[in-house]
């Protein structure tokens, strides 16, 4: 055997290392890069009316712009669609919009409004007292007397809790500066408190509103046997919460403030206290006689907030805010009332339409009906207090006021067999139906037909297509 020298050996031993790093290494399979996706986007066109319903619009006079959309409610899918996009006056179907609110405002149908008496911290479960507060939450529905939610409950309430004598009786006008609702083109004060009996004859300033009030109630207080010192009706003023002052030690160290609130600086107390129904029949006796001062109420009680002092301006922000948040594109769409009287209101029938579909897939149910019942079978037991709300068509009745349950839309489509419930618009120049609908194959649909043109067009000739037009729309889905 042979033996290399050990360098020799060492030389070896780098010349096979280096010729082991300089072989060609394998490399692994690269995956090929899958092709980067390009997002497609694919734009359908909505349906536009065909047969029947087409050849009824052709009938629309010149000058009369009109737009339209048809929606599945079950399917969310349009079935025909005309300028839907198109903002127009909607007139009293602005009314929808209004009551959606409030419903939303009181928490379904099963809500209410409070109205109560108060007095000061420092006089409570005594029987004279200084001054007696009457404070409210803007309720249309309160009475002077014939109702549990009454000024004549509160007044025998508050005897009940022993109140024989009152110096003088004040009004909490601070829930809502009822003068801003003046701007609308009713005119009218939407006071804090305000009575149902006034609907006749509403007063024309918030002064007026006070003074009568006042009169009413101190009639009611005294009518139970509790003595009223002064006829003089004034303004509560602001609660201002308590403050406590800053303490110190003995050192001048700072210390804890007092948690114990003096007597007189505590909020007033309540000696009554009332509330309305629920809120549907209200909205009932609203919408389907068109009723436009009910209308402007409503809209002041979504502005009424704790610890604000609610406007016109307030309450039609909170009204649009409640339409995003569920969901609707408020583009080119103008509130400006809770009646629909005002020319500068815009809607565009997806607006009304994608409104109509959230208060059928997300329903308040009739007070008393509330359980698990799933939208569809909600709506066809009629439980659905929204939709129950509306005018129903071709009810044939003919009664004053149009209070009955097919209200403006009671002799119209007379002996069609359909179920229409809808709201109708009406204004010089304008005419509008938006609401729901049951085609003959069965389907709810949500529908909005909006025609507005010069102030001297043919009102009746509208409506009249318009009938016709839900006809075609009932024939054809």
């Amino acid at each position: 055997m042979v033996r290399l020298p050990r360098v020799k050996l060492r030389l070896v031993r780098r010349l096979l290392l280096l010729s082991f790093l300089l072989l060609p290494v394998a490399r692994a399979p690269q995956a090929q890069s899958a092709p980067p996706v390009v997002p497609t986007v694919t734009l359908e066109r909505e349906p536009g009316p065909t047969g029947a319903l087409a050849r009824t619009l052709t009938g629309v006079p010149s000058g009369v712009r009109t737009a339209l959309l048809v929606r599945d409610l079950n399917t969310g899918k349009v079935l025909a669609a005309l300028e839907p996009d198109r903002p127009l006056i909607p007139a009293s179907t602005i009314k929808l919009v209004t009551a959606a609110a409030v419903l939303y405002d009181r928490g379904g149908a099963g809500g209410w409004w409070s109205t109560e008496l108060t007095v000061p911290a420092t006089e409570a479960g005594r029987s004279r007292v200084t001054v007696l507060t009457l404070r409210g939450s803007a309720d249309p529905t309160l009475s002077v007397e014939g109702t549990p939610n009454s000024l004549r409950a509160l007044a025998e309430q508050a005897r009940a809790r022993g109140v024989r004598a009152v110096g003088a009786v004040r009004i909490d006008t601070l829930p809502l500066d009822a003068t801003s609702f003046e701007a609308t083109e009713l005119g009218l004060p939407m006071p804090a408190v305000r009575l149902r009996e006034w609907e006749d004859r509403p007063p024309t300033s918030a002064a007026e509103a006070r003074r009568r009030l006042g009169a009413t109630l101190i009639a009611e207080l005294r009518r139970v046997g509790i003595t009223v010192g002064s006829e003089e009706v004034t303004s509560a003023p602001a609660y201002r919460p308590y403050v406590p002052p800053p303490r110190q030690d003995e050192k001048g160290r700072p210390l804890a403030p007092e948690l114990l609130i003096p007597l007189e600086r505590r909020p007033e107390q309540g000696v009554a206290s009332v509330r309305s129904g629920s809120p549907f029949a209200f909205l009932a006796s609203t919408l389907r006689p068109s009723d436009n001062l009910r209308a402007e109420a409503l809209l002041a009680t979504v502005a009424v907030r704790p610890g604000e002092t609610g406007t016109l301006r307030s309450a039609l922000k909170r009204e649009r805010a409640i339409l995003q948040r569920m969901g609707l594109d408020l583009s080119g769409a103008v509130l400006e009332d809770g009646s629909g009287l005002g020319r500068g209101n815009r809607l565009t029938p997806r607006q009304l339409t994608g409104l109509l579909g959230v208060m059928y897939v997300l329903p308040y149910p009739v007070a008393g009906k509330q359980g698990r019942t799933l939208p569809p079978a909600l709506y066809r037991a009629r439980h659905n207090a929204f939709a129950e709300a509306l005018p129903q068509a071709g009810t044939g009745e003919d009664v004053p006021g149009r209070e009955g349950r097919g209200g403006t839309l009671a002799l119209r489509l007379l002996g069609s067999g359909l179920d229409v419930r809808a709201k109708t618009g009406t204004l010089p120049g304008v005419s509008t139906l938006a609401g729901y609908m049951t085609s003959k194959s069965g389907r709810p649909l949500a529908f909005a037909l909006m025609m507005n043109g010069p102030e001297d067009s043919p009102i009746l000739t509208l409506r009249a297509l318009q009938d016709q037009a839900v006809r075609d729309i009932a024939a054809a889905f």
